[in-house]
């Protein structure tokens, strides 16, 4: 009977109300929330690293190009800073480049002075591109 004595107030997980009756199209509704693609032109390549402040104060590293990308694919998957920084790495070397990634610690910083662009939840691709202009999320036809 331990059991049964707060049975009240547990959490009880209720019963699915909805059934689904179309498997192959909630199952790639599914895949495609997983769906996104990253596209560096070779400007945006060239423009990861920062121009040379002519003021006072230490040289920046990272463009604002470079801090805006990380921090998008942040909100896009939902991550850690740390973890951002891994996934920054990691789609770096895939794509074959040898460009210094910010730290934690940088996008954090750098973070509280740039506008990052929130993707909208939805079940259509996402397209990230990159380019020396800027960075734009772009939707399934656009």
């Amino acid at each position: 009977m331990p059991f049964k004595l707060k049975a009240v107030r547990r959490h009880h997980i209720p019963k699915q109300r909805h059934r689904v009756t179309n498997w192959a199209e909630y199952d790639a509704g599914l895949r495609a929330r997983g769906s996104l693609t990253v596209w560096f032109t070779p400007e945006a390549v060239e423009a990861w690293k920062a121009e040379p402040r002519t003021g006072r104060g230490g040289q920046p590293l990272y463009s604002a190009l470079a801090i805006a990308t990380a921090l998008t694919l942040r909100a896009v998957f939902r991550l850690a800073l740390r973890q951002t920084e891994g996934l920054i790495v990691s789609v770096l070397q895939l794509l074959g480049l040898d460009s210094p990634v910010p730290d934690h610690s940088t996008l954090s910083r750098r973070a509280e002075a740039l506008v990052v662009p929130r993707p909208e939840v939805g079940s259509a691709p996402i397209h990230l591109l990159v380019d020396s202009t800027g960075l734009k999320l772009c939707g399934l036809g656009e």
